[in-house]
C-alpha cells in the first residue's frame, strides 16, 4: 500500500476538509453533547471559524486546540503538506526547505518542523527476540591525524531485527547511564549481540544472553552474531543529519533522533496516515 501526493490531494484539498478530519478525529465518537447532553449530537461548522456548533445547545468546540496547529497563522493545508512531505521523506527535511516549500520566514519554517518532529516521539514495549545494541558519536571535529571523540555528543541504540529500533541521546558511554537504559528498554531474556565495550561485560549475569564481535581485530560478524542492523541505522541517521540538516545542536539532537527512529520503526507502512491521526491529539 502506498500513500502518494495523488492520494493526498484527493483526501484533503482544501483547509476544509483538513478541519473537518480533524474533528472527525478528535469528536466522530462523541456519544453525548459535553453540555446539553443530546445523545449523538450534531455539529455544524461556523462560518469563517474553525470551530464547530452543537445544533441543540449552540456549545462549539475547536478541533485544532491543543494540538500542534493551534494559534497559528499558517494554512491547516499546508501543515499537512508538510507532515505528508516529513513521511515520504526518507532523509529528512530541514527548515530552509520548508521555507522554501511554503514562503514563509525561517521562524516560522523552523518552528513547523520542530512541531512535526514532536509527532514522531514514540514509546513502545521493550525489545525482544535477537537485539543489537551500539553507541555512535556524532558532531565535534577531527584533530590531527586520529580521530577523538571531543565535543561529540553520544547516541546509545538498540535495535530488533526484523522489528523496532530504540535510540537516546545520552551524556556519555559509561556504564552507570548505558545499562540502565537497556535494562529498561530489552526484556529480560532476549539475545542481545553487541560490540566489546566494557557496559555489556554483565549482561549474562542480569539474565540476558550476549555474544559479542571483536571489532578492534578486524571481525564484524561471526555467524549470526553481528551488528550490521543497528550499524545500518546509524549510517542512515549520520548521512541524514550531515546531507540533510547539516548541523543539529545538543539540545535538540534527541528530537531528531526521534525522527529517525520512527521513520525506521514505520518502515513497513505508509507513515502520514499514522502520523496525521497523532497530530489530531492534545499535546498542549
Amino acid at each position: 500500500m502506498r500513500y502518494t501526493i495523488k492520494t493526498f490531494n484527493e483526501r484533503f484539498p482544501d483547509d476544509d476538509s483538513c478541519l473537518d478530519y480533524m474533528f472527525e478525529q478528535a469528536y466522530g465518537s462523541m456519544p453525548a453533547c459535553p453540555k446539553c447532553g443530546v445523545v449523538n449530537p450534531s455539529y455544524y461548522r461556523v462560518k469563517n471559524r474553525k470551530c464547530y456548533e452543537c445544533k441543540d445547545c449552540g456549545n462549539q468546540i475547536h478541533p485544532l486546540a491543543g494540538t500542534i496547529f493551534h494559534k497559528s497563522s499558517t494554512s491547516l493545508r499546508e501543515w499537512f503538506y508538510i507532515i505528508y512531505l516529513y513521511s515520504v521523506s526518507k532523509n529528512g527535511m530541514s527548515a530552509k526547505e520548508v521555507e522554501r516549500h511554503l514562503g514563509v520566514t525561517y521562524k516560522c519554517a523552523w518552528r513547523i518542523a520542530k512541531q512535526v518532529r514532536e509527532l514522531m516521539n514514540e514509546g513502545g514495549s521493550p525489545l525482544s527476540g535477537v537485539v543489537e545494541t551500539d553507541e555512535t558519536y556524532i558532531g565535534g571535529r577531527k584533530r590531527g591525524k586520529d580521530i577523538t571523540f571531543q565535543d561529540k555528543e553520544i547516541v546509545f541504540g538498540m535495535v530488533e531485527r526484523k522489528g523496532k529500533v530504540k535510540a537516546n541521546h545520552v551524556a556519555s558511554a559509561g556504564t552507570r547511564v548505558l545499562l540502565p537504559r537497556l535494562r529498561e528498554s530489552v526484556a529480560i531474556g532476549t539475545t542481545v549481540y553487541s560490540d566489546q565495550a566494557r557496559v555489556y561485560s554483565t549482561l549474562k549475569r542480569l539474565g540476558y544472553l550476549h555474544a559479542s564481535v571483536n571489532h578492534s581485530t578486524g571481525e564484524y560478524g561471526r555467524g549470526v552474531v553481528h551488528t550490521n542492523t543497528i550499524e545500518g541505522f546509524w549510517g542512515q541517521l549520520k548521512r541524514s543529519i550531515n546531507g540533510t540538516y547539516h548541523c543539529v545542536s545538543p539540545k535538540y539532537l534527541q528530537s531528531y533522533v526521534n525522527e529517525f527512529v520512527y521513520r525506521y520503526n514505520h518502515r513497513q507502512n505508509p507513515i502520514f496516515p499514522v502520523l496525521i491521526a497523532s497530530a489530531s491529539r492534545r499535546v498542549r
